[in-house]
């Protein structure tokens, strides 16, 4: 699966922000016990996979601030004391394996990364036998599973979100247009289950070849095909850096947009900003974490450290509230798979999540319009997962 994480190794400027949050809160009773963990000083002992010793630059501003926004996190924290000990993989697999045997080795009770899908699969199964849990950063779900979660956005979320409004709003008829690639088959996958999930029909598929000819080639046809079977919504695959641009114009050009079936983003679609000015996706609707949350969080961050945050650095924080929350009792050895999966989840700097059995997330998210070149939220990202909009 491509990944959010993997294409931030290649360009922090086009990279989906989600991180965002002010204070640390737990959606779990806290029973105010002083914690027990294995370093033998009454700290949940966390380990810190970080890509730092790549030689790349990237990889170390990555793993800079994912430190930083850990270390963020623990000061939030009230009553819990955590000791955080970070481990460079030079963002290589066997490095990351080398680097968790070690951590687990010195007492870790959980650790937190690596970022890259392939390194947090080699820490996985070097830790397996030990019982100790994996919070990757990666958002692939192809390495989910066993001792392994992931704390990335998925596409299966953003869906299923985004599904369940539509057919709320009385758009549950939804055609799917992906990319011809990879990514694009993933996402179409995604979205259909999401569809199902929410009650919605997949009335088509459209596809165009991941090229400037392919999508003028195949955008008339699109068109054509979303009239003849009704469809309320299309729900497009394409991102900003590549094919959004051109196939929602094309659409908008042949007589289609929001304006009369409604267009709907897997992606973000205000990551670049720029993109948010684009004709074609005037209407439409992506999901996204609260953006109000997120401002806080990078303001304070900014503060701490007098630079922005990487943009996936909340995820460190994340893991920490996870820990947190969980610390509140007494707790020796690996932290309890149980725990790190409750129904009532955890509150981050992306707003509530929760991890699932088979290693993946739920995050609440909001659904915002793009009106006028801005992003105006139109369902608020829920507060709780007893609550509406999930």
């Amino acid at each position: 699966m491509l990944s959010v994480l993997r294409r931030a190794r290649k360009s922090l400027g086009h990279l989906a922000v989600v991180a965002a949050t002010l204070v640390l809160a737990a959606c779990v009773p806290g029973g105010g016990l002083s914690p027990s963990g294995g370093s033998g000083s009454g700290a949940i002992q966390v380990a810190l996979l970080v890509p730092g010793g790549s030689g790349q630059a990237s990889d170390e501003l990555l793993a800079k601030s994912f430190e930083n926004a850990a270390r963020m996190a623990m000061n939030d924290l009230r009553n819990v004391e955590i000791d955080l000990r970070v481990y460079n993989t030079a963002a290589s697999p066997a490095q990351a394996a080398a680097q968790a045997q070690k951590a687990v080795a010195e007492g870790a009770q959980v650790i937190l990364g690596p970022v890259f899908a392939q390194e947090a699969n080699a820490a996985g199964v070097a830790v397996a036998a030990s019982g100790v849990s994996v919070l990757s950063f990666s958002n692939n779900t192809d390495i989910a599973g066993n001792n392994v979660f992931v704390l990335g956005p998925t596409f299966d979320n953003t869906a299923t979100r985004l599904a369940s409004y539509a057919v709320r709003q009385g758009k549950g008829q939804i055609m799917i247009v992906q990319d011809r690639n990879t990514a694009g088959s993933i996402g179409r996958a995604a979205i259909e289950r999401g569809v199902r999930a929410a009650g919605g029909s997949v009335v088509s598929v459209g596809n165009y070849e991941f090229s400037q000819n392919g999508v003028v080639s195949a955008a008339p046809a699109l068109v054509r095909t979303a009239r003849e079977t009704g469809a309320q919504a299309v729900f497009l695959t394409a991102d900003s850096s590549g094919a959004l641009p051109l196939i929602s114009q094309l659409l908008v050009d042949n007589g289609l947009s929001s304006a009369n079936t409604q267009f709907i983003g897997l992606t973000r679609w205000d990551i670049p900003t720029a993109t948010l000015g684009l004709p074609g996706v005037q209407g439409g609707w992506f999901a996204l974490p609260d953006p109000a949350l997120f401002a806080q969080f990078q303001n304070r961050y900014s503060a701490a450290y007098s630079e922005p945050p990487h943009p996936i650095a909340g995820l460190a924080y994340d893991g920490i509230a996870a820990v947190g929350a969980l610390s509140r009792s007494s707790l020796r050895g690996p932290l309890p798979r149980d725990a790190l999966t409750q129904s009532a989840g955890f509150v981050g700097v992306n707003g509530i999540f929760r991890l699932r059995e088979d290693g993946q997330n739920e995050r609440g998210l909001a659904i915002a319009q793009i009106r006028g070149g801005q992003a105006t939220i139109i369902d608020s990202a829920p507060r709780s997962f007893a609550g509406p909009g999930l």
